[in-house]
């Protein structure tokens, strides 16, 4: 078990066992899902909140919120991990929420500990994406502000252009990074709107709530705009993404018209690269049209397949889940490399009735791909939302069960280029 100071030092205790938790109820994990910690991961005091651990010669879980040195005895706090991308959490951090005294940041949370023979931290979560792009070592701030200056000098007035150079200098934010770089995937921003009101949204929240991680775009670029910035990154980047929907905006189907006309322009200028558009897919019409305008693969984002949770997450303003199920439906018809961005929570992921509904909807969708991203939030505010009381059947066994009843299902975190969509062996892809 792994504790911190008030000062955030962490230690590892010398007899209680690391533990974590799944959704409200301390579990042990299994020896399946630790993993050593992912270079560039961070770790994290949970401010104010005891671990919670496991005591070999009580056989039970333990709260410890003193620790005594000689003495005197002093509070402790527990650990989280925040993982480097490409891996999916088992285990929220085990600990004891109902002393917290403040909404958490709009991180994902990671039960982490220390490993005596291994020498090293270990953390309960999967690999599901091999994608080494977007580790953050490939991410040098000392070589990107000249390309930034560079850019922004041969297409002066270019708003999107300006926007984008602010996620990448001031929010950090990779995608934006890589427009600079001309490599990879690139952000296509479009939409100062959104008719969801999600708990966790990033870009907008609400004063008395934690606050969003950046603000969103203030407009919405021409076609021209667009087109001026994509088309030289889809025609020179290595494995070329433009990609529609990013975190600094709304969601795009609501600006579809001028997407559909941007994607159509670039796809008669090049066929190199892949197009990208990441929605709510709440408007099953306009994801026709871009299917019409030739847009290469989608990806839909959904907390849970169950429509209850999906609305107590979203907060769906003018549309309903139904209208999501058929923007999947038309996407996959028209042949599109059809992804589910599913936001992903221990305890609330793998709840029985959540599984059995997501095999349902394998079966009957025959989507491509399930991105698997942790989603980040405070998880006891999210477990109190969605109603959990008890755990799931682990994140590993859900995943276990769904590429062993759709072994085609591919599993992820990255969107793919078109060349990449189906790769060799795709259906034995996990475990990595």
């Amino acid at each position: 078990m792994l504790y911190a100071d008030e000062k955030g030092n962490i230690y590892d205790h010398p007899e209680l066992c690391m533990a974590g938790m799944n959704g409200n109820v301390p579990v042990l994990p299994e020896d399946v899902e630790l993993i050593p910690l992912p270079e560039d991961s961070r770790l994290f005091t949970m401010p104010a909140m005891p671990p919670i651990a496991w005591d070999e010669r009580q056989q039970s879980f333990v709260t410890l919120d003193r620790i005594r040195e000689g003495k005197r005895q002093r509070r402790i706090q527990a650990v989280s991990a925040f993982m480097a991308p490409g891996y999916v959490r088992t285990l929220l951090p085990a600990c004891d929420y109902s002393r917290k005294t403040a909404h958490l940041p709009l991180w994902s949370y990671t039960a982490v500990g220390w490993d005596e023979e291994r020498d090293c931290f270990v953390v309960a979560a999967s690999k599901v994406d091999n994608n080494s792009n977007w580790n953050p070592v490939n991410y040098d701030d000392r070589t990107l502000d000249p390309l930034v200056r560079q850019r922004l000098a041969e297409m002066p007035g270019n708003r999107l252009l300006e926007q984008l150079s602010r996620c990448a200098v001031d929010y950090h934010c990779f995608a934006a990074k890589n427009l600079f770089y001309r490599r990879w995937e690139a952000p296509l921003p479009t939409s100062p709107v959104c008719n969801s009101a999600c708990l966790g949204c990033i870009s907008l929240q609400p004063s008395e709530c934690c606050p969003a991680n950046h603000e969103r775009i203030g407009f919405v670029p021409t076609p021209e705009e667009i087109c001026q910035i994509a088309l030289p990154h889809l025609e020179q980047a290595e494995q070329a993404i433009v990609s529609y929907g990013q975190g600094c905006e709304g969601d795009p189907i609501l600006q579809a018209d001028t997407i559909a006309e941007a994607t159509q322009r670039l796809k008669k200028a090049t066929s190199r690269g892949t197009i990208n558009f990441n929605s709510n897919g709440s408007i099953p019409e306009r994801v026709q049209l871009l299917c019409d305008a030739g847009m290469d693969s989608f990806r839909f984002s959904m907390n849970s397949v169950r429509e209850e949770l999906y609305n107590r997450y979203y907060r769906p303003k003018g549309y309903a889940f139904g209208d999501v199920l058929r923007s999947v439906e038309i996407a996959k018809k028209a042949g599109r490399f059809t992804m589910i961005n599913y936001l992903v929570s221990p305890g609330v992921s793998d709840a029985p009735e959540e599984v059995e509904a997501l095999l349902r909807f394998l079966g009957e969708t025959g989507i491509d791909m399930i991105q698997m991203r942790n989603l980040s939030i405070d998880p006891d505010f999210y477990n109190q939302e969605m109603g959990v009381s008890g755990k799931g059947i682990g994140m590993y066994r859900l995943l276990e069960r769904l590429k062993r009843e759709f072994p085609k299902v591919q599993f992820g975190y990255y969107n793919r280029t078109k060349e990449n969509f189906f790769p060799e062996g795709y259906e034995q892809g996990w475990p990595i």
